[in-house]
C-alpha cells in the first residue's frame, strides 16, 4: 500500500520482534537473512492483514437471529430484546471469541468494536492473538453494563488506563449515535477526544429517517450538529455516511474525517449508498467495515471490497470508480489512518508491526492472473486465505486456526444458540 498503487514481485518480507525489518528482494533476502527462518509462499500473495474499521464484534451471537426485516422492527422486536435479556460480560466474551475466529480465517489482523461490556471483548481479543482497537461506548440509556452516560464514559476511561501500554489494544471514543446521545455528552467527548488524541466513532447519517429525526429534534441535519459540538476533526470516523450532501462531503473533507464504509450492512438493512466516489474525489480518507454479524451476515473484509468497489461504480455511473486498489488501500492503510494507527500498521513498510496475511493464487476460478490486485478485490475470497501473521506471531497456517482457545468454543456456541432460540424468525 506505500507507494500507492505498487505491487512487488519475487519479494521477502524480514520479520524480527514482531515488526518488519525490511521489504527486499527474495534474492537478497536469501544473502542478507540467511539465519531467519524461511516460509516459502510461492504461490501466493502477501498483503498486510486486513483491518476491519466497525463491527460489534460480540452480536455474532445473534447472526441470522431475524433477518429480512425493517431495521426498526429488526431491533425493536429482535435485537433489543435479545440483548436486554441475554448481553452480558459472557455473552461478549464468548461472541468476540467467535468474531476473531471467523476474521482471522479471513484474514483481518485487527478491528474497530463499539459493544457493551468491552473489557470482556478486549480480553477475548489478546487470547485469540488479534490486534484490537476497542468503543469507549457513550449512549444515554442504561444497559446491564451501565447505568448513564457518564457511567459509561467512567468504566471505558478506566479500562484504557489499565490497558495502554498494551502493544495489541487502542481505544476510540464510541458515542453510539447522534439520536442516542445528548448535546451534553457529545461536548464532554469532544473534549475528551482533544485531550487524550482519541478518534471518535459514531454511527451517523446511516438513514434517511435518522436525518429527518435530527431536523425535527435539533433544526439541523446530524452532521452540522456534531459540527456545532466540536466534533468534526481529523479524529472523527464517520460509520455508514450514506445520506450526505455535496456541503457534508466537503465539510468531511475539510476536517480530515474518515468515513467507515459498510456496503453489505447498508444494503441488507435497506439504509442505501454511500457516495463513496464523491467522497473518495473531495479526498475523505475511506475505511470499509463489517458492522455486526446480526445485520450482515459475515465479517468477510473481501466480501466489503468487492461490494464496496462494485456499488461505488453503478452509484457514480462511472466503471472507473473505485479501482482494486483503492479497494485494497480501503481494507488496510485506510482503516489504519482512521484508527490513529497509520504509523503502526496497513502497509507492508519496515518498521510496522507485521500484521500479514497471504493468500493462495491457485485452483480454477483464480486462473489466469494478470493483476493481483484485481484479483483480491474481484475473484478472491477469504478461503483463499493460508497465513495470517499478528505482529510476527503466525496465527493461520494452512487456512486453519492454530491458537488452542478456539477449540473450546462450540459447547459454548450451541448454549448460546439454545437461549437466543426463542428471538429468532420473523
Amino acid at each position: 500500500m506505500e507507494p500507492a498503487g505498487a505491487v512487488l514481485t519475487e519479494h521477502a518480507v524480514a520479520v524480527r520482534d514482531g515488526k518488519i525489518e525490511a521489504v527486499l528482494p527474495a534474492s537478497d533476502a536469501r544473502q542478507r537473512f540467511a539465519g531467519y527462518e524461511p516460509v516459502d509462499l510461492s504461490e501466493h500473495v502477501l498483503i498486510p492483514g486486513l483491518i476491519n474499521a466497525h463491527t460489534h464484534a460480540a452480536m455474532t451471537l445473534m447472526r441470522g437471529l431475524a433477518d429480512d426485516l425493517p431495521l426498526m422492527r429488526w431491533l425493536e422486536e429482535h435485537v433489543w430484546p435479545a440483548e436486554k435479556r441475554h448481553v452480558s460480560a459472557q455473552f461478549v466474551r464468548d461472541g468476540t471469541l467467535l468474531a476473531c475466529a471467523e476474521m482471522l480465517r479471513g484474514g483481518i489482523t485487527c478491528f474497530n468494536d463499539m459493544y457493551f461490556f468491552p473489557e470482556a471483548a478486549l480480553e477475548a481479543a489478546l487470547e485469540a492473538g488479534i490486534r484490537s482497537s476497542h468503543g469507549i461506548i457513550v449512549i444515554e440509556f442504561p444497559s446491564a453494563y451501565a447505568g448513564d452516560a457518564a457511567d459509561y464514559l467512567r468504566k471505558g476511561l478506566e479500562l484504557r488506563d489499565r490497558y495502554r501500554d498494551e502493544s495489541l489494544a487502542s481505544f476510540c471514543l464510541a458515542p453510539h449515535a447522534p439520536y442516542t446521545v445528548s448535546d451534553a455528552s457529545f461536548r464532554q467527548i469532544a473534549t475528551l477526544a482533544a485531550e487524550l488524541d482519541l478518534p471518535v466513532h459514531v454511527h451517523v447519517h446511516e438513514t434517511e429517517h435518522e436525518v429527518q429525526g435530527s431536523l425535527a429534534e435539533h433544526g439541523v441535519r446530524p452532521l452540522e450538529r456534531l459540527r456545532r459540538l466540536n466534533l468534526v476533526a481529523p479524529n472523527l470516523i464517520a460509520v455508514h455516511a450514506v445520506h450526505l450532501t455535496l456541503e457534508e462531503i466537503a465539510l468531511l473533507a475539510r476536517h480530515g474525517c474518515s468515513v467507515a464504509h459498510c456496503p453489505s450492512s447498508n444494503l441488507k438493512l435497506a439504509s442505501g449508498f454511500a457516495p463513496i466516489a464523491k467522497l473518495t474525489g473531495a479526498g475523505v480518507n475511506i475505511a470499509l467495515g463489517t458492522d455486526g454479524a446480526a445485520s450482515n451476515n459475515r465479517l468477510d473484509m473481501f466480501e466489503e471490497m468487492r461490494l464496496a468497489a462494485l456499488l461505488a461504480k453503478a452509484v457514480a455511473a462511472d466503471a472507473q470508480a473505485m479501482p482494486a486498489h483503492q479497494a485494497l488501500r480501503a481494507a488496510t492503510l485506510g482503516g489504519a489512518q482512521a484508527l490513529g494507527l497509520g504509523e503502526r500498521i496497513g502497509s507492508i513498510s519496515a518498521g510496522k508491526a507485521a500484521d500479514l496475511t497471504a493468500l493462495a493464487l491457485r485452483g480454477p476460478e483464480l486462473a489466469p492472473c494478470y493483476d493481483a490486485v484485481s484479483h483480491l478485490v474481484y475473484a478472491a475470497g477469504r478461503e483463499h486465505v493460508t497465513h495470517v501473521w499478528v505482529a510476527g506471531e503466525l496465527q493461520v497456517s494452512e487456512g486453519k486456526l492454530r491458537n488452542p482457545v478456539f477449540t473450546r468454543l462450540d459447547t459454548k456456541l450451541h448454549l448460546w444458540q439454545n437461549a437466543l432460540g426463542g428471538l429468532a424468525g420473523p
